[in-house]
């Protein structure tokens, strides 16, 4: 059986120990190794997109899922996603696939929600999640 570009990702995920994001579409291989949500919102201030692509993310929480439904990639492989982020993949037409799925995703510090997630808790709208999202990161001081 051949493989497809999801099980590549996965693999490329799973091999590179400092990657954080791979996504695969052909011969195009993008492999990230910055946390968080902020190479997906430095590729939406870009005016890029992951149409075509099949993605593999460390980490899928409501807030990653929000902007990739602004993507728009094919599918998204996480080892630990969230009920919401896979709700949200799923009405946007994205196909899922996970190791792991939980309730919340929780801070780097396993001390309660992570506050990207937390910050887009009552958005459900994907662009009006770029907004917030791009504020939350700015109060905390993150640089994208």
């Amino acid at each position: 059986m051949e493989a497809t570009d999801l099980d590549l990702a996965r693999a490329l995920l799973i091999a590179n120990k400092d990657a954080t994001l791979v996504a695969v579409r052909g011969d195009e291989i993008y492999t990230c190794t910055d946390r968080g949500v902020r190479p997906l919102l430095r590729m939406i201030r870009e005016g890029r997109s992951l149409r075509g692509f099949s993605v593999a993310d460390k980490v899928v929480g409501k807030a990653p899922a929000l902007l990739y439904a602004v993507l728009g990639p094919e599918a998204v492989f996480s080892p630990v996603m969230s009920w919401t982020g896979r709700a949200v993949l799923l009405c946007s037409g994205i196909a899922t696939s996970y190791d792991t799925l939980v309730r919340h995703i929780q801070n780097r510090a396993k001390t309660g929600q992570c506050p990207m997630d937390s910050s887009v808790s009552n958005v459900w709208e994907p662009y009006e999640a770029v907004g917030v999202l791009n504020d939350t990161a700015a109060q905390m001081g993150l640089s994208l």
